[in-house]
């Protein structure tokens, strides 16, 4: 049975998601799905083999097929005058057949992070990895210069790294106030599926937090990886991003931090709650998310919900996802203040 285009791009692009989860049996299970012949899918799968959309590894197992870009920028050569530069250079003719939504998301992350770069790392090199496939474009961007988190423990004067990497959770934070806004790193966080920067023995996710090199890549001991993902297929615009943290005249008013991501242990602290609110006056509203913190401490509770607010009232302070024991003593607090 020939089916529309559209059904033909359902399935394979089901088919891929699955190849790319490593799914046993993936012939069967899209067979199964669609109610289709195992013989149309493997048809599918034959032309995917010849389009190098994928790679046959042996009978029934299947992997996609990446294509590898890398480039060199130095300072030294004027590569790094202008942070658009490796947008318009390289990686634009490589999304160019994607959405227009998909190329506006490359092309304000790639820059707002070449940016960093160049006014904040002090790097000689920077080196730009892109990785793409039928379903995904990955960027890695690897320089080597000074280490974002030490630069913001030391221009801050922070007690350590942990709390530097607190504070690119929120947003707005800059170590150049006078030519830059800090919200590069926080929006291209929520427009990527995924975003990691990794330096001086610490990891920034929007995912998780953790500590420890997890990235195999040569930055000789010093400078910073970024990591960028994104589907070529995504739906989501940099404007509904912008939108979601905005208020109505489009300034950047409410940040959310995800506390799992924060702390290794149920936070229990003053001084833990202090580091949460640090800066917290720069927002109308922040959204606490307690999703995975199976309990709080009644210190840490008060400092946030009592001292802060009553010194804040013009600040919403709103808690999503609390478990049971959580919003009882989120409750102790409310009632005794």
């Amino acid at each position: 049975m020939k089916y529309s285009a559209e059904k033909k791009q359902t399935i394979i692009l089901y088919m891929l998601e699955k190849i790319a989860k490593k799914t046993p049996s993936v012939s069967k299970v899209v067979a199964e799905t669609f109610n289709i012949s195992t013989n149309t899918v493997h048809n599918y799968l034959n032309e995917l083999v010849e389009s190098k959309t994928i790679e046959k590894l042996k009978r029934g197992e299947y992997k996609l097929a990446n294509v590898y870009h890398e480039y060199e920028f130095k300072r030294s050569s004027g590569d790094l005058e202008r942070d658009t530069l490796p947008y318009d250079a390289y990686l634009k003719k490589l999304v160019s057949h994607l959405g227009e939504n998909v190329q506006r998301i490359w092309s304000y992350g790639l820059s707002e992070m070449v940016n960093n770069v160049i006014d904040h790392s002090d790097a000689e090199t920077m080196q730009m990895i892109i990785v793409q496939n039928y379903l995904n474009t990955i960027v890695w961007l690897v320089d080597d210069g000074v280490g974002i988190f030490e630069k913001i423990k030391n221009h801050f004067q922070l007690a350590d790294l942990n709390e530097a990497i607190c504070e690119l959770f929120k947003g707005k934070l800059t170590t150049d106030a006078a030519n830059h806004s800090g919200e590069g790193i926080f929006f291209t966080s929520k427009m990527m599926d995924s975003f990691l920067i990794a330096s001086d023995g610490k990891i920034f996710t929007t995912s998780k937090f953790d500590d420890g090199k997890t990235v195999d890549l040569d930055t000789h001991g010093k400078g910073t990886c970024v990591l960028m993902s994104l589907s070529n297929f995504t739906h989501k615009t940099p404007k509904e991003i912008f939108d979601q943290y905005s208020d109505s005249d489009g300034s950047f008013s409410t940040t959310k931090i995800p506390l799992k991501n924060i702390f290794d242990a149920a936070p229990v602290s003053r001084s833990q709650a202090k580091r949460v609110c640090n800066r917290l006056e720069q927002f109308t509203e922040a959204i606490l998310d307690f999703d995975g913190i199976e309990w709080m401490g009644q210190g840490f509770a008060h400092q946030i919900f009592v001292v802060f607010q009553n010194n804040h009232p013009e600040i919403a302070l709103v808690p999503q996802n609390m478990s049971d024991s959580v919003k009882s003593m989120y409750d102790h607090v409310i009632n005794s203040r």
